[in-house]
């Protein structure tokens, strides 16, 4: 443990803002599988609404700085793969 007092602030500081990017990053994996097993199971109206979700997440990950923004646009990319499904 630090010995100065603004770097044992910091130190608790960084594992406030670690369980916070862990909470988005956490979220955003719980929406995928929500979206997949929507798509999987052919509910069109909740896979929408699961996409919509899963968009809106990603999009407030990014703008708080827990996802880098080519990860955050890789991951609705997948998002919409998934969405439209197998190509024919």
């Amino acid at each position: 443990m630090a010995n100065i007092h603004s770097q044992k602030k910091r130190i608790l500081r960084n594992e406030r803002e670690r369980l916070e990017n862990r909470r988005y990053t956490s979220a955003i994996k719980t929406r995928f599988r929500r979206l997949e097993a929507a798509v999987g199971e052919g509910a069109t109206d909740a896979a929408t609404t699961e996409h919509r979700e899963l968009v809106s997440t990603i999009d407030k990950a990014v703008k708080r700085g827990a996802l880098h923004r080519n990860t955050g646009a890789r991951k609705k990319a997948r998002a919409a793969r998934v969405i439209a499904g197998p190509k024919a």
